[in-house]
């Protein structure tokens, strides 16, 4: 379980994000929306430790994690896959090794036990026979599906998805917030996505939250978030 209390954090003067508390149960789909600037990513990087708060507190399984050393969240992070919204792939590897490196970084596992485990992920992620394609060779779509492969390939207990659907057509960015539910469920792995696409994201969410100028202004059901009467939310909701 993700246990947030009173997370505060300021960029110089400028507040980011203003008191938020939340809990994110284990297993759940959880989306946290909001338009550009609302402090998304921001939030999603505290939850890593790659931010800390300037007060508040982010709880891991019942561990505060913002006193810890790099040394500790190091350990905490292999919990965590990262999905992020640019493309991380390294043009000069192709798939196969692109899939290979967590594997090979955090692991002494053989390179036969490697080869299942990048078949099985990208089986899980609806690609085969491109293990030996190099990114320029791939759609958009198809490398957003292999960032993901490599996100889960160690099996983390939670994945954290920052605006995973940024940049794709409609068609494709359906397609793959449907894929990460689908690997949600059953890997039950606890998924924290941000993102502005209510389109996608919206219908499939066990829960949401609506971030507008750092704070928390609506959480709750889909059908809580389209009864709010905050003005700030039926706004963010026609306007995407």
């Amino acid at each position: 379980m993700i246990d947030i209390q009173h997370l505060t954090k300021y960029f110089d003067h400028n507040k980011v994000l203003d008191d938020i508390s939340l809990e994110i149960k284990k297993g759940e789909f959880f989306c946290l929306m909001g338009g550009s600037g609302a402090g998304k990513s921001v939030f999603l990087k505290h939850l890593i430790g790659l931010l800390k708060p300037d007060s508040g507190s982010v709880n891991i399984d019942g561990q505060n994690i913002t006193g810890l050393g790099e040394d500790e969240l190091l350990d905490i992070r292999r919990n965590f896959g990262y999905l992020f919204q640019e493309d991380t792939l390294f043009d000069y590897m192709n798939v196969y090794d692109n899939l290979a490196l967590p594997i090979r970084e955090h692991t002494k596992k053989d390179e036969d036990e490697i080869a299942r485990m990048i078949k099985e992920a990208l089986l899980e992620v609806e690609l085969k026979d491109v293990e030996l394609k190099f990114p320029s060779e791939l759609s958009g779509g198809m490398k957003k599906r292999i960032n993901l492969a490599r996100a889960i390939i160690l099996r983390p207990q939670i994945l954290l998805c920052d605006e995973p659907t940024s940049g794709l057509d409609p068609s494709t960015g359906l397609a793959i917030a449907r894929l990460i539910l689908k690997i949600c469920r059953q890997l039950n792995t606890t998924t924290v996505v941000v993102s502005h696409d209510v389109n996608n994201f919206f219908n499939i969410a066990d829960r949401i939250a609506i971030i507008n100028e750092g704070r928390i202004i609506a959480l709750g059901k889909k059908n809580e978030i389209e009864n709010s009467s905050e003005a700030p939310v039926k706004k963010f909701l026609l306007k995407n």
